[in-house]
């Protein structure tokens, strides 16, 4: 039977396998050569110390003892097996595209973008303030949009589903086994493309489809239930329709909404995405002037509530990228991203604050339940007016915004397309300039150096989540009204993440099962 220790080491000793793997065998009274296999279960990083240290979970097998073999996942033919459409390849339509091949059903997974390889070239030539294709950026395209904008998969939710099969499988498609100890786990957007296709192939080989540049014109409805869809002129039908189209597919609620389909107007968040030099969130973080080969890029999570209204980072990106986010050429939206390694000497985050359902109600006469979706875009074409040419952003000093004055110059950035000097808090909604102004000033109280002229503000950040629910009965998880069609994932507002995501696509595929049985 194996057995678990917890050591306390330095992050030298903790990148040390024969170190640690020795103090573990003194640790427990046996003999380092009767070790027959040291795995680790859990690393994290506890920076509250003028030293930093890092608390490693090992689990340690000594001889004699059965050892652990390979995780297998088992996908077997549904060739000719019945049918469900899947509308979306992020990762709540791959995830239940996969557990419903694991239920024997056949996975039809429809995607409006190109597939991974050919995104590239076209995130390439938004990155070169290109023409932005609407259906293949940042956020559209085979793998979602996480698969450009980091890969992050921490969750804060326990109750959706089976977390670590999340993670198993996405090592047995490639990723690198540390994800299933990290505390905070990470792939990185140089390697997600790898992974990506490999599910893809997982689905291919098993019988499944997945069909590129099919973007949903229409639901095709009788009687109450749905039965496909209909991309153009083209018809694609099945039992059932999971609709995983993510949080920016603003087509996809016009369209339910003039198809009749019930929506809810929700309560989301935005702001703008912060950058500082990756070196002085480093020295904050872990109380150095340089953190060392053995201590990874620092990063931060923090939250205020300013005037009754909660402000917090999102999505922190530490040794990253911001990058062109935008859906459309009439707005400028920005994102985090971070390769594996996280070498870039920047660090950044999202800062955002609550949008509640009243601040828009003044749009709730036109629009509907799509008045949240409208004044999401009214905050980004205000971004795009008054940032540059093409993808160039807004952008303002940290100390300038906080101050309430204009930055005459700019620092360096990481986002490629480049920024332009715009007093943000001028043109935003004044709840919004407000929040974020008081926000970031707490949060330099918090952390000495963090509202500085070497940081940066760059608008927008808008795309934290939907502003726009899909109902769905919850024991079914299927909309209360149309029998078949299955909501799932952020665009349907029920997640917040790539694993969030993932867990509920799973979910969905089993309800879709009990559905066609």
């Amino acid at each position: 039977m194996s057995r678990q220790i917890t050591l306390v080491l330095s992050p030298r000793e903790a990148a040390d396998a024969r170190f640690y793997t020795a103090l573990a065998a003194r640790r427990m009274g046996v003999a380092e050569r009767d070790v027959a296999l040291v795995r680790v279960v859990k690393r994290s990083i506890d920076a509250r110390q003028r030293q930093p240290k890092v608390n490693l979970t090992l689990e340690i097998f000594v001889d004699g003892e059965p050892t652990p073999g390979p995780v297998h996942f088992d996908y077997p033919s549904v060739a000719g097996r019945t049918e469900v459409v899947i509308v979306g390849a992020g990762p709540a339509g791959l995830f239940a595209a996969l557990r419903l091949i694991e239920l024997g059903l056949r996975p039809v997974l429809l995607e409006r973008g190109r597939d991974v390889s050919a995104r590239k070239v076209d995130i390439a030539r938004i990155n070169r303030n290109g023409r932005v294709d609407p259906d293949s950026n940042y956020a559209f395209g085979e793998g979602g949009a996480g698969t450009f904008s980091d890969g992050k998969l921490f969750t804060r939710s326990k109750k959706r589903g089976d977390y670590n099969k999340a993670l198993r499988t996405l090592v047995f498609h490639g990723a690198t086994p540390e994800i299933l100890y990290e505390a905070h786990p990470h792939i990185g957007t140089d390697r997600l493309p790898g992974i990506i296709r490999n599910i893809r192939k997982t689905i291919v080989d098993a019988g499944g489809e997945v069909l590129f540049e099919r973007r949903v014109t229409g639901l095709i409805i009788k009687g109450g239930r749905i039965c496909g869809v209909e991309c153009g002129d083209e018809r694609i039908e099945g039992a059932a329709v999971v609709l995983a189209t993510g949080h920016s597919a603003h087509d996809i609620y016009e369209l339910l909404h003039r198809q009749g389909v019930r929506l809810e107007a929700k309560p989301f968040a935005m702001g703008v995405r912060i950058e500082h030099p990756q070196a002085l969130i480093d020295s904050i973080q872990y109380h150095c002037a340089e953190r060392g080969e053995y201590l990874p890029a620092a990063a931060y999570s923090l939250v205020s509530q300013e005037g009754g209204r909660g402000v917090y980072s999102f999505c922190m990106c530490p040794g990253g990228f911001i990058v062109p986010a935008m859906t459309d050429a009439a707005q400028s939206v920005v994102n985090g991203m971070s390769p594996s390694g996280r070498t870039s000497p920047y660090a950044n985050s999202g800062i955002v604050t609550e949008v509640r359902l009243g601040d828009f109600g003044h749009l709730r006469a036109e629009w509907g339940e799509l008045s949240g979706l409208k004044f999401q875009q009214q905050f980004e074409e205000l971004a795009r007016q008054y940032g540059g040419e093409h993808q160039i952003a807004p952008a303002q000093r940290v100390a300038d915004f906080v101050a309430g004055r204009a930055s005459g110059t700019l620092p360096s950035t990481s986002y490629i397309p480049g920024i332009v000097p715009s007093r943000l808090d001028r043109w935003m909604p004044r709840f919004i300039a407000e929040g974020l102004r008081a926000g970031i000033a707490t949060f330099g109280r918090r952390m000495r150096g963090f509202v500085t002229s070497d940081a940066v503000v760059v608008g927008v950040e808008s795309r934290t989540s939907s502003p726009v629910r899909i109902p769905r009965d919850p024991a079914t998880l299927m909309h209360p009204d149309i029998g078949g069609l299955f909501p799932s994932g952020e665009g349907a507002g029920y997640a917040g993440g790539i694993i969030s995501a993932a867990l509920d696509g799973e979910r969905i595929a089993d309800r879709v099962k009990a559905y066609i049985q």
